[in-house]
């Protein structure tokens, strides 16, 4: 039994963080312009040219707009999630870090592998799209002369792309030259193109309203052709276009100011791209009946029917820039998640080496650049896209849930000061005492008050996730019979409404922890709750081989976990027992003022005051490891 305790000691075990968040072999050089231009390119891709005009045509014709801000408000709850993670920890790891500092190891380990395969995935994807409208403007001229001298005409495999794409894999390759010559390089041409691409959609925006017709809304359907499923439906698929907003959490460690700049460079980025979708969709409809536009290239098609070639070739360079900046960012994010996990001794540690003159993790780089290439080379866009969402709706996922832990769990220690001259506080009031317990109104509600703080709440956080997948499951394969008004599915749908009410009423009668500062997610438990929910059904709607590869990479993750990380993590040299932390706990609530309190792992984290609170630290000596 104490070697089964010991082992699942090792999968809970937390991220121990040091009390300078603000140093790191990275380079600080990003400021909020920086980082909200770097999400912006990766969020604005090849969506906003190729995905509107499907969805309008085929989906949710003109109310395609009131998809896209479905979308964008469902993506605004999972992106607050992530800034008051990314405020709070500056540090490279996005939703791994948040996570492992959060959950455990294991948790954070399983999370990291799919941002690994998240951002391979998507940098492939997005490298063959942008093969595919490259080559599209040269009459195919690259895949046909990969027809004639390569392959001697479309390969007939399953699951993989009709041809190689070389000029996809050696973009790839060029992207992480760029990559590699540091921070300050791919920041500045992300920003260049971005401004570029901008330009190019207030132009577009500009020239399609001077010939837009509002009777388009009215004949055809209406401006609800499909009807409100078509406009929920056109939400699922817009949801996607929002996917990229992460690599700003990604680049905490490189940020300058990360406690207010991480947050609202989040917002700016939701907002203009949000923007830049309502608008364009817009007026693609206003100028082009739905039942005219064309899927695969709708405004170019249109530019064409009112002969403006010229507008054709500027919107063709609008696509590319956006399609660029969005590589660029998936593999500038890439070595980074690589670099995290190396750091703390869960991957191979050359993968944590960074250059000197560059400050860039330059072997992540390469093996983030290679596989990257490898895959853009043999799959299609479309098996690829597939392959990316579970990965980013998983970590959108955990990422809520992880809010939900952080606000409802108490803290030990609090710590402030600056640099190594650190300052233990304990707690200064009762009302710090009650984080994590029963408010008082449901103190007669006593099997619930009979746990350590923070307890009922973290079990209740794992059940409301769990019961949300199943409540998700249960509505996507069950539709028809709810549909039909089956009793049997009609009152288990009721039994899992409620029972996930009822898991969500026990977070919620909890004291919060208000002792954390700056940016917090508004309207907990709510909000994180209502992202988890929606992240479950989204997932439920992909298709079953999806589920299969991805089961194959999670086995393949636990397969290195057990085989190396759990051998090799440095979170082992600062770990402490649960009787250990109750015996520490009652010895700070029975000390004096006066009295020194005892060496343990702490939580802290950043904010705009370079406090250092409440996530782990390691002391000993009276120095800081």
């Amino acid at each position: 039994m104490p070697r089964c305790q010991q082992f699942f000691a090792k999968l809970n075990r937390r991220k121990v963080l040091e009390s300078d968040l603000l140093s790191t072999p990275l380079k600080r050089c990003l400021g909020t312009f920086d980082l909200t231009l770097l999400g912006v390119g990766a969020v604005i891709g090849s969506g906003l040219f190729v995905l509107t005009g499907t969805v309008a045509r085929n989906v949710a014709g003109p109310a395609v707009l009131i998809s896209y801000l479905i979308a964008g408000l469902v993506s605004l709850l999972a992106a607050l999630c992530y800034a008051e993670f990314a405020a709070r920890v500056p540090r490279t790891g996005s939703a791994y870090l948040f996570t492992y500092v959060t959950i455990g190891e294991f948790w954070g380990f399983l999370i990291g592998w799919n941002l690994i395969l998240e951002y391979f995935v998507g940098t492939a994807a997005v490298s063959r799209a942008f093969s595919a409208y490259l080559d599209g403007l040269t009459g195919f001229r690259m895949r046909n002369l990969t027809y004639e001298y390569v392959t001697g005409g479309p390969w007939e495999i399953d699951h993989l792309a009709e041809y190689p794409d070389f000029f996809a894999l050696f973009f790839v390759f060029g992207l992480s030259v760029i990559v590699c010559l540091g921070v300050n390089v791919s920041a500045k041409s992300n920003a260049i193109l971005t401004v570029l691409n901008l330009i190019v959609i207030v132009i577009v925006i500009v020239v399609f309203s001077l010939h837009a017709d509002v009777d388009n809304w009215k004949n055809e359907g209406g401006f609800m052709p499909f009807g409100a499923s078509g406009v929920i439906s056109g939400a699922g698929i817009c949801f996607f276009a929002y996917v990229g907003f992460d690599v700003i959490a990604m680049s905490g460690e490189e940020s300058k100011t990360p406690a207010t700049s991480i947050p609202l460079s989040i917002v700016l980025t939701l907002a203009i791209s949000t923007a830049a979708y309502l608008s364009v969709s817009c007026v693609l409809t206003l100028m082009v009946p739905y039942t005219e536009i064309d899927p695969e290239a709708a405004f170019t098609s249109a530019l064409y029917d009112v002969n403006m070639i010229w507008a054709q070739y500027v919107v063709g360079i609008g696509a590319l820039c956006a399609i660029f900046t969005s590589a660029l960012s998936m593999l500038f994010t890439a070595p980074r998640c690589l670099y995290a996990m190396a750091s703390d001794g869960l991957l191979f540690q050359f993968l944590a080496k960074v250059n000197p003159v560059t400050n860039v993790p330059i072997y992540g780089v390469v093996v983030s650049g290679v596989f990257a290439g490898i895959l853009a080379c043999i799959f299609n866009v479309e098996e690829l896209s597939e392959f990316l969402s579970i990965g980013t709706l998983l970590a959108y996922t955990i990422v809520a849930a992880c809010v939900l832990v952080l606000r409802y769990s108490p803290s030990l220690y609090q710590h402030q000061g600056d640099g190594d001259e650190l300052v233990e506080v304990k707690r200064k009031s009762r009302e710090e005492a009650k984080f994590g317990t029963l408010k008082e109104t449901f103190q007669c509600l006593k099997f619930l008050g009979n746990y350590e703080p923070g307890t009922v709440a973290t079990r209740a956080t794992f059940a409301l996730t769990v019961s949300c997948i199943v409540l998700a499951a249960f509505m996507t394969f069950a539709v028809d019979a709810i549909g039909e008004r089956r009793i049997w599915a009609l009152l288990l749908l009721i039994a899992l409404v409620l029972l996930t009410l009822m898991f969500l009423f026990i977070i919620g009668i909890h004291h919060q922890n208000t002792s954390l500062t700056g940016f917090k997610v508004p309207w907990v438990p709510y909000i994180p709750a209502i992202s988890i929910f929606v992240n479950c059904i989204l997932m439920m709607g992909l298709n079953g081989i999806t589920w299969i590869r991805f089961t194959v990479w999670i086995a393949v993750g636990i397969l290195l976990y057990f085989t190396y990380s759990i051998r090799h993590s440095k979170a082992a040299l600062h770990t402490i027992s649960d009787t250990e932390e109750r015996s520490l706990i009652e010895q700070q609530q029975n000390s004096s003022d006066d009295t020194q309190l005892p060496s343990r792992p702490a939580y802290n984290t950043y904010d705009s005051t370079e406090e250092q609170r409440h996530l782990p630290i390691d002391r000993s000596d009276n120095s800081v490891q």
